[in-house]
């Protein structure tokens, strides 16, 4: 099975795509539409992209390619994020001057960077990358920040493990596929879909008054601005099923009061993965 990931080989994304599906073969795309892109023309046989993260937020624009792209989720799993400060193997941690890693890994590792002064914080463009990088450059003066996947795969050496701030620190990652070739779970107990409605008086009470109606617990909303149509949005929401037949009466009663509706995935909702 192959399975397109935006970022080097060694991310989180790699690492929830193995734990997804471990015999898989791994493609890494440079960007997110190009991943999308790949599903959509049939180069791969699926994707795994991170939708949220416990602590930093959503990533909006996974939300975009989803309403734009003929692909649907097939399934969620949740991936506890532990960040690892990697160096060439040997170096000591009292050698290493410079960290490197994504804005956001070092964002969320600032205790362990405020303790260790004399290390920089250098924003890269990717965890996995910063590893990529010293590896190939043999900086013995430099370490990443990135997962236990990118050690392996780079043949680097984990100095410091789970340097994380907030060990409740998890990423959500959705397996999308074409849409045609979705593989709906037999239990679906969640559903994402995307809606609009039209600027006028309670018309966003009266779609969310459909999801109480249902007995659904909706579990997250989000708005995003339709591209091309300033002021206007698009709501995604997330919501659990009080049984199997309550998605389709929710989609036909939601049509009644949006001006559009399109479900993004029917699946069972993900279980922590450490």
């Amino acid at each position: 099975m192959r399975i397109a990931i935006q970022g080097e080989p060694g991310s989180f994304s790699h690492e929830a795509a193995l734990k997804t599906e471990p015999d898989a073969e791994i493609v890494p795309c440079a960007v997110s539409p190009d991943v999308f892109t790949a599903v959509d023309e049939g180069t791969v046989d699926a994707a795994v992209i991170p939708i949220e993260n416990s602590l930093a937020g959503s990533v909006a624009e996974h939300y975009d390619l989803l309403l734009t792209h003929d692909v649907a989720i097939e399934s969620e799993s949740l991936l506890r994020i532990r960040h690892n400060l990697i160096a060439m193997p040997g170096v000591s941690l009292n050698s290493i001057e410079r960290v490197y890693s994504h804005p956001v890994a070092l964002a969320q590792c600032r205790k362990y960077l405020r303790a260790h002064p004399l290390m920089e914080a250098v924003p890269f463009y990717d965890t996995a990358g910063s590893v990529k990088h010293l590896v190939a450059n043999r900086d013995a003066r430099a370490a990443g920040i990135a997962s236990a996947q990118a050690a392996k795969h780079y043949g680097g050496e984990i100095l410091a493990a789970g340097i994380e701030d907030n060990p409740e620190n998890y990423t959500r990652f959705f397996l999308i596929r074409k849409r045609n070739l979705v593989k709906v779970d037999a239990k679906p107990d969640k559903v994402s879909l995307a809606f609009t409605v039209e600027n006028r008086p309670g018309t966003l009470v009266k779609a969310l008054e459909v999801f109480a109606s249902q007995g659904t617990n909706l579990t997250r909303i989000e708005s995003r601005p339709v591209h091309g149509r300033p002021w206007e949005y698009v709501f995604y929401a997330d919501y659990q099923l009080s049984s199997p037949e309550t998605a389709d009466t929710a989609l036909k009663l939601l049509a009644e009061h949006c001006s559009m509706v399109k479900e993004l995935g029917r699946y069972r909702a993900g279980e922590p993965r450490n």
